[in-house]
């Protein structure tokens, strides 16, 4: 799990190095967690009507596969279903996997 721990440093520096300013965190802001072998990036915003209230909307996740030593990379479909990304869906480190979400050549992930 040593990768993973290094890896779980390297995502959080990422989003904190692209979180919007500290006056703008209470409207949007973004946010990461692990589980499982898998890191998932999202929005986080207040609800609509009810501005105490917070939401996670993930846009993108990569999975570990241990014995493969690769990380797949997940785009969430307007209709909720995680789908493998095109044309770059394995990456061999989290590093390549930040490369890409920064790409976004396909607009997947951050519109």
């Amino acid at each position: 799990m040593e990768t993973i721990s290094f890896d779980k440093k390297i995502i959080e520096n990422y989003i904190e190095s692209i979180r919007p300013p500290v006056e703008l965190r209470k409207s949007v802001d973004l946010g990461c967690s692990f589980e499982n072998n898998e890191v998932v990036l999202f929005e986080i915003r207040p609800q609509w009507n009810d501005e105490t209230k917070f939401h996670k909307y993930p846009f993108v996740k990569a999975k570990f596969v241990k014995s493969q030593k690769i990380w797949k990379i997940y785009w969430l479909r307007a209709d909720g279903k995680w789908e493998l990304y095109e044309p770059n869906p394995i990456v061999h480190s989290i590093n390549s996997f930040i490369e890409i979400v920064e790409e976004d050549e396909h607009g997947c992930f951050r519109g």
